[in-house]
């Protein structure tokens, strides 16, 4: 913990925490923090100052870096000073990092940063160390020190300290260096400017810096380079200052870069809009449908094979583009899993749920999908597609590479569209600086063409739906693997853009009399499914075609459709032709003709009588034998469950495969894998129905911060107060209830009563715990001497 921001948490006042309690919403998740103590430790923790940091736009962290330069001398007036500005350009970015508490101010006018933002920048700015890094190493004696010194023509007497500030008093004036350089060797000036602008550390001869007479023996006998490797050298921070010169100012760009647009047709952008989200989860439901006829392998490195794609494009009728995005966004929504039985890719129990929602919740699904998506279907890498669910290293960036373009996008007016992806992508980097350039640039036009695909994106203009998305953010967007429903698919603002999304799709067709049905716009997803299931779709686009034929009709009544169940469902979506009405009836008449019944295994042996006494058998009924043979039995039941009642009867069948051998299988594992990218799994199970817990409260937790104060209770008293109440405990019980209070581990209590519950965050208050308890979601108090066990969490 910073004894500095707690020092500083307790001088805010109940508006100013607030605001800081709201800009991290991290540091009060459950459990949250009782006292400011606790509530600093979180707002410090390192990986949680840099998630924050990964968010801030340009300038903020330009500051931060400004700050690192200037160190214990940093005040806003200085700061403002090193950027070139004035201060009030500089306050309101630095209100800005108070409230995220990544910087605040202290008592006497100075800045103090989070530990963790120096971990960023190993060269903040582009310089190095400070100069007393160099000069306080254990590498460099005072003989050391005493030649730098001589060499530099200052006093080379006194102690260690003395040297090391008249060093740095040279150093560190640029005037006092700029005389220094005139009686350089030629080539030095050079040298000491590349490790000035393009340094601190670069690679160089080692061979040099023993050469007398050379620029980099002549820069290292002064302490203008150190040599950490023989080949490496570094260049202090004070130098590479000086050599810039006193004109120089740290880079700050307060405004964002123009981003050109071009004028755009809202009721354009509106219309695409309409006719790609309903496209997007008719496509969906039609790959899913396809899956579940024909299971999708995977190859041995995990992930879908370019053959494969491609006979789904072929037998769904969807573009390439589409089949990738739709087959990753799917998966990612649990919608598809590995199935070990199938040996691929098969619908889940989810997608039963998923088709029987209504047409806007089904699109929020694969929206949600999207978002939080750790990959990119139709990025390319050196001119080829990746392959589907395979593994992306780039992993959770790809997704904050999402987040970042459509939140730049949202900045734009409705009627305008980016003119040029140069600049969309400059624009992208000054509000997410910290995301890799290159990454980025390689992955922008993706994004674009999948947000396309989705209904988000019109053109080049972001759509209502795609705004609703990008207002979220990425606070919301949930993790890839997270299988509980995110926030994303609820959210007020999407419902209802997603709805107008859907709104015009169409749930009537045109059915003629030459056994076609025509719909003029984006088919509704029932409709579609429905005329899939009876007709062999011939064109999709503006309007969508499919034609009726014998084979077709007779695919429907396969699935479990009578004629007239048929014909009820087509009527309701049109008028039906009498051409059609008697194609249906007519394969109806001849449906049937032949049956072919279901066999759960067949048991064959060479003693007629014995078979004939297993199929009487009164314990065996449940099996449905039938006697097709006199040495051939039927069974309805399957091959396992039959061998285990054979056996269980006291007979002593043997399994054989399909080519009469006796094999000896091992038992399938049950249950269903998720296929994450790069072939990752995880077992499948049904997320209970939840309803979501409203966020915290900021101004809530301020009230209650401000009246508490920090921790005042003593560590060491915890074994004895718990050693003394906790008589139903033995010691190694106390010990770990005493871990719950100091180091707030969790653990499982048994209560005197029978009742337990999970802890963790524990004080000690008049005779009773007081800790965090998971199932009640709130801190409650048990009695110390009704804690009958205590066992590791």
């Amino acid at each position: 913990m910073d004894d500095h921001l707690l020092a500083w948490l307790t001088t805010l006042d109940e508006d100013r925490l607030a605001r800081v309690l709201a800009n991290r919403p991290d540091a009060i998740a459950a459990p949250w923090p009782r006292r400011l103590d606790t509530l600093a430790r979180r707002l410090s923790d390192n990986f949680a100052v840099m998630e924050v940091m990964r968010g801030l736009p340009l300038p903020p962290l330009e500051i931060l870096q400004a700050c690192l330069v200037i160190g214990e001398r940093a005040t806003p007036d200085e700061l403002a000073r090193f950027l070139g500005v004035t201060t009030a350009e500089v306050l309101p970015w630095l209100d800005g990092l108070y409230d995220k508490a990544l910087a605040w101010p202290e008592p006497g006018g100075g800045l103090h940063l989070a530990e963790a933002v120096a971990r960023w920048w190993t060269a903040p700015c582009g310089l190095g160390e400070p100069l007393v890094s160099y000069l306080d190493s254990w590498t460099l004696n005072s003989e050391g020190l005493r030649r730098i010194s001589r060499a530099l023509g200052v006093s080379s007497q006194g102690g260690r300290r003395q040297l090391m500030a008249r060093v740095t008093a040279v150093l560190g004036d640029a005037e006092r260096l700029a005389e220094l350089l005139r009686e350089a060797p030629d080539g030095t000036v050079s040298l000491l400017d590349e490790f000035a602008w393009d340094g601190p550390v670069r690679g160089v001869d080692g061979n040099r810096f023993v050469a007398q007479g050379s620029p980099e023996r002549w820069a290292a006998d002064r302490g203008l380079l150190y040599r950490t490797q023989w080949d490496i050298a570094e260049m202090p921070r004070e130098v590479a200052l000086a050599l810039r010169g006193p004109d120089y100012h740290a880079p700050f760009t307060p405004d964002p870069p123009a981003l050109g647009t071009v004028p755009a047709d809202p009721a354009m952008v509106d219309h695409t809009m309409c006719l790609a989200a309903p496209h997007a989860v008719d496509r969906a439901a039609a790959l899913l449908e396809n899956t579940d006829k024909t299971p999708l392998p995977l190859l041995k490195g995990g992930g879908v094979g370019v053959r494969e794609v491609r006979r789904v494009v072929k037998e769904t009728g969807c573009a390439e583009d589409e089949t990738r995005l739709l087959l990753e966004v799917c998966a990612v929504a649990r919608l598809l899993a590995f199935d070990d039985a199938a040996s691929g890719l098969v619908p889940t129990k989810r997608f039963d749920a998923w088709r029987l929602e209504d047409a806007p919740a089904r699109l929020r699904t694969l929206l949600a999908a999207w978002w939080r998506m750790e990959r990119s279907s139709l990025r390319r890498v050196s001119g080829r597609y990746p392959t589907v669910l395979g593994d992306d290293p780039a992993g959770e960036t790809v997704a904050r590479v999402r987040w970042a373009v459509l939140t730049t996008l949202a900045t734009l007016p409705r009627d305008a569209a980016f003119a040029s992806l140069p600049e969309l992508v400059q624009a992208v980097h000054w509000r997410a600086p910290l995301l890799d350039r290159e990454l980025l640039t390689e992955c922008c036009p993706a994004v674009l063409a999948e947000a396309r695909l989705l209904g988000l994106m019109a053109g080049d203009a972001l759509t209502d739906l795609g705004r609703a998305l990008a207002a979220l953010g990425p606070s919301v967007a949930g993790d890839e693997q997270d299988e509980s429903v995110p926030e994303v698919e609820r959210d007020p603002g999407l419902v209802e853009s997603s709805v107008h999304a859907l709104a015009g799709a169409q749930r009537t067709a045109l059915f003629g009399a030459d056994l076609t049905a025509v719909v003029t716009g984006p088919p509704a997803a029932e409709l579609s499914s429905l005329l899939d299931r009876a007709a062999d779709r011939e064109t999709k686009g503006a309007a969508s075609v499919w034609r009726f034929s014998a084979a077709s009709v007779r695919r429907a009544l396969d699935a479990g459709y009578s004629a007239e169940s048929l014909l009820e469902e087509l009527r309701a979506a049109g008028t039906v032709p009498q051409p059609l009405a008697y194609l249906v009836r007519d394969v109806a008449r001849r449906h049937g003709e032949v049956t072919v019944t279901t066999v759960g295994c067949i048991i064959q042996g060479s003693d007629p009588g014995l078979l004939a006494e297993i199929a009487a058998h009164r314990r065996l009924s449940r099996l449905g034998l039938r006697l097709l043979a006199p040495t051939v039995l039927a069974a309805a039941a399957a091959a396992d469950r039959t061998l285990a009642a054979l056996r269980e009867a006291g007979y002593a069948p043997v399994p054989v495969d399909d080519t009469g051998e006796i094999a000896v299988r091992r038992e399938p594992a049950g249950g269903r894998l998720i296929l994450l990218p790069g072939g990752r799994v995880a077992e499948l199970e049904e997320p209970p129905p939840s309803i979501a817990d409203p966020p915290p409260d900021p101004r809530e937790h301020a009230q209650r911060l401000v009246r508490t104060g920090p921790d005042e209770h003593a560590a060491g008293q915890t074994w004895a107060v718990i050693g003394r109440l906790a008589t139903r405990l033995p010691t190694a019980q106390q010990s770990l209830l005493g871990f719950v209070v100091d180091r707030g581990v969790r653990a499982l209590i048994t209560l005197s009563d029978g009742l337990t519950a999970t802890i963790s965050h524990g004080e000690l208050r008049r005779g009773v715990l007081d800790a965090w308890c998971e199932e009640a979601g709130d801190y409650l108090e048990f009695p110390l001497a009704e804690i009958s066990s205590v066992t590791s969490g």
